[in-house]
């Protein structure tokens, strides 16, 4: 099944106790295409770049059978660039730079080839422009939606209007409280769900991830990580191996869903083992299989009887 992918491409500078990357390969739609084409090679994506971005980069989408007809290349402004500094724990992080350049005109156009994704992924955008590409969208099967305290703080009206639009709500635990106003996350979760998303997904970072439907609450571990060199792009990685496997099964189930979630961890596990996109690059079968078995190990266990 087709996958449409809208969000931002970035030049991103990254800085962790670890080291430093400049100018490296980030955005949401490229995290979230990248992992998605490990399991469908239908993934189409939605951005603009600007004059300066990498050739090499465009090879590298075309490299990974993203189809990036979607593509707006600005002839006169630079590419989105964003420079972050990681403190020693990497869970907070410090925005040096934040130039949205040719991102700022960014107004998506679904092309009349696009319309008919059967899956849709919207990265983190501004919930008018989000709604704008579902209002372009024929009859899609399943359409997931990213946002951010930014947004709900910020544009709390549309986010509202976009959240009754959507299937799917992947956000983090600090999103999930600060958007249903509830400190535990069992009843922040059937808040939001009451706003109209039937699946939520919060994000609880190192700590896992927690999938709630309407008759079910699935827990999902975290990966064990002995070394972790950069957490950008975690969260659009995991929504890429997620949407990814929902697109390759075409298959909504309770149980696939779970799946999906676990790949989508997977995937995430192996994003931030390097700096920027280059620890999902180049996978193998085996390497995310790998991955995905080592996680079934850390939740599987005998029945016994008391």
């Amino acid at each position: 099944m087709s996958l449409l992918v809208i969000g931002s491409l970035a030049l991103d500078t990254i800085e962790t106790p670890f080291g430093k990357a400049e100018r490296t390969l980030g955005g949401s739609a490229t995290f979230i295409s990248t992992s998605a084409s490990y399991f469908t090679d239908s993934v189409r994506l939605v951005g603009i770049v600007g004059y300066d971005f990498p050739d090499e980069e465009i090879q590298f989408l075309k490299s990974k059978n993203i189809d990036i007809s979607g593509l707006e290349v600005s002839e006169t402004l630079k590419t989105f660039h964003w420079h972050g500094r990681y403190d020693f724990d990497l869970n907070t992080r410090d925005s040096i730079v934040t130039e949205l350049n040719a991102f700022e005109t960014f107004d998506p156009v679904i092309s009349d080839k696009f319309k008919d994704s059967e899956y849709v992924c919207l990265g983190n955008l501004h919930p008018s422009l989000q709604q704008k590409v579902v209002k372009q969208i024929n009859d899609p099967k399943l359409i997931m939606c990213d946002t951010m305290n930014f947004w709900i703080e910020g544009a709390h009206k549309e986010l509202l209007e976009t959240l009754k639009l959507v299937n799917l709500l992947v956000i983090n635990d600090s999103e999930a409280r600060e958007l249903s106003k509830e400190f535990n996350l069992v009843t922040a979760a059937r808040k939001i769900m009451e706003m109209g998303p039937e699946i939520l997904i919060i994000k609880k970072g190192e700590h896992g991830a927690l999938l709630f439907t309407k008759d079910t609450v699935f827990s999902a571990p975290a990966f064990p990580m002995e070394k972790v060199f950069d957490p950008t792009g975690a969260g659009d990685t995991f929504a890429g191996g997620l949407m990814g496997w929902l697109a390759k099964t075409d298959d909504l189930s309770e149980k696939n869903l779970k799946l999906a979630v676990i790949y989508g961890s997977a995937m995430a596990s192996l994003a931030v083992e390097k700096f920027s996109l280059d620890g999902i690059r180049d996978l193998s079968r085996e390497s995310i299989m790998s991955r995905f078995n080592e996680f079934k190990k850390l939740t599987h266990f005998e029945e016994v009887i008391l």
